[in-house]
Parts: C-alpha cells; structure tokens; sequence
C-alpha cells in the first residue's frame, strides 16, 4: 500500500510529467473490483474529464489531490498497486482500474491491490469525504511540532488504552503511515509495538517524534520504499530496515536476532534487544 512517502514521490512526478497536459478522454475501470471505490458511474467520469487540464498535484497523508481544471479534482486514497505513466505510442494495460488518455498521446493508468479510492469531485466538494474531512496534521505539515505530537498522546489517554503501533497506523491519528514505515519508526525510537503509550516520558516522546519525521525524510528522498514502484515503473530506493527479509537476522544496531510477532492485524519484525517493551 503507498504510504505518505510514495504519494509524495508520485505527486513530485506528476507535476514534472502530466501538468499541463489535456485531456482526451477518461475512463473508469474495465476490470470489476469491489474494492475500488468510485464516486461517478463511467459515463460522467468520461464527461466530466473531457478537456480538463492537469494541474498541481499535491498530497496529504495517504491521499493524493490531482486538480482537472477547470473546476474538478482528482483523488487516490488509500490505494495500493501501480499508478503509471505511459508515453505517447507506449503500450498501456490491457486491464486497468482507471485510465486517461491525453491529447498528446500519453496516458496515465491505475491498477489496485487490495482497496483504494479513485474518485473525481468538484474543486472543495472533496473536504466533505470520510478520511479527508478533518484530517489530522501530517508529519509533513508545519503544524506537526514535538507540542502538537506530545498533546496528541495526552489527549488519547483519556479514552481508549492504546499502544505505539496503535498510535502509528489507526484511525489516521498520525496520517500517512501505515504498517510497513511504522516498523522502522518503532525501530528508530527503540520501543516495542506494544508499548502502550500512557508509559511514554517525555524523552521516548521525543525519540518517536524524531523517528518519525527522520524515517519519512529518509523514505521520501529516496523515491519510497523499494517494495513500491513510482509513477515510471521504478521501485522506490528505501529499503526498511525491519522487515520479512529480517527476520532470523542480526539486528544492525545490536546483534541480537530480529523476530516476528502479530500484533494489532498484521507482523511486526522486532528486535528483543532494542525494541523496549515499556512498563
């Protein structure tokens, strides 16, 4: 699934590829999955798309904004898969999720994996979704200080018991993370996925908050994670650190043999050593 640091990849892209560009025609999908999510029936993403032009993308969290001017917005959410360029005379996907056409020839193409939104609003309209409405402040929003993040825990203890992961990949309370970047995170802060936040001083706050912004930093340099591929077909340049691969091996900080746990719906690769379990 593209986290934060894949959409900024792609939106950086797109607006060194696509912004300008005209649309021919757009199309929604011609291969049915029930868990891709539209917003208008084919006929009126084709009217509706005819003619507009690609302006300047941009992205919050695990949501990636493509204005269609004049007028319209283009929104991926929540996706996994491929979301790819294809120059003019290129070949393009026999089956596809979405698929626009530009006058000159190229295309863009989107194919899922697992869910995603592909959705088309009026310019505004797109604040009233579930998600996007009242999103919380990203790590890469100014607003995103070490005092925003420390109040954010403390207003989390006053309902549900919650854990570090819990904190990094539900409800959007930090958005654009999702599973895969939090196991770096945790990692870099040395605290245990189940550490439950309520135990959390004000120096491990500060090692999670700095793990945050320097793993994503690092991620969005770097093009993404290398398990993603970009808007041309390449795969991203991070490789995480804690991941399947590591499994049954020396952890890179301490020695001690990195393991796998469930926890909270899916794995987490962990390091007995440096991974602090808290009080």
């Amino acid at each position: 699934m593209f986290e934060l640091p894949e959409f900024q990849t792609l939106a950086k892209q797109i607006n060194q590829t696509l912004t300008g560009k005209i649309i021919r025609k757009g199309s929604l999908g011609n291969s049915p999955h029930k868990f891709v999510w539209y917003n208008r029936t084919h006929e009126e993403f084709e009217r509706l798309t005819r003619k507009k032009v690609f302006g300047v993308a941009n992205t919050r969290g695990r949501w990636l904004f493509i204005p269609l001017i004049p007028g319209y917005l283009l929104v991926f959410g929540e996706c996994g898969g491929r979301l790819l360029y294809h120059a003019p005379g290129a070949a393009v996907p026999d089956k596809y999720h979405l698929l626009i056409e530009m006058t000159d020839g190229s295309h863009l193409s989107a194919m899922t994996q697992m869910w995603g939104a592909m959705e088309l609003y009026e310019t505004g309209k797109e604040q009233e979704r579930q998600y996007i409405k009242g999103m919380r402040p990203t790590p890469m929003d100014p607003g995103f200080t070490f005092e925003y993040f420390s109040d954010l825990i403390d207003s989390l203890l006053l309902g549900e018991k919650r854990s570090v992961k819990a904190l990094l990949t539900q409800d959007q309370l930090v958005p654009g993370l999702g599973n895969s970047i939090a196991q770096d995170i945790m990692f870099g802060a040395y605290l245990h996925p189940k550490c439950p936040i309520g135990s959390l001083d004000r120096d491990q706050r500060h090692r999670l908050y700095d793990a945050i912004l320097n793993t994503l930093h690092e991620a969005i340099e770097r093009g993404g994670r290398n398990d993603e591929v970009d808007l041309f077909g390449q795969k991203g340049g991070y490789v995480r650190v804690m991941d399947s691969h590591a499994v049954g091996q020396p952890c890179p900080e301490c020695g001690t043999t990195v393991e796998k746990i469930q926890y909270l719906g899916g794995a987490c690769y962990i390091c007995p050593s440096c991974n602090q379990l808290c009080a």
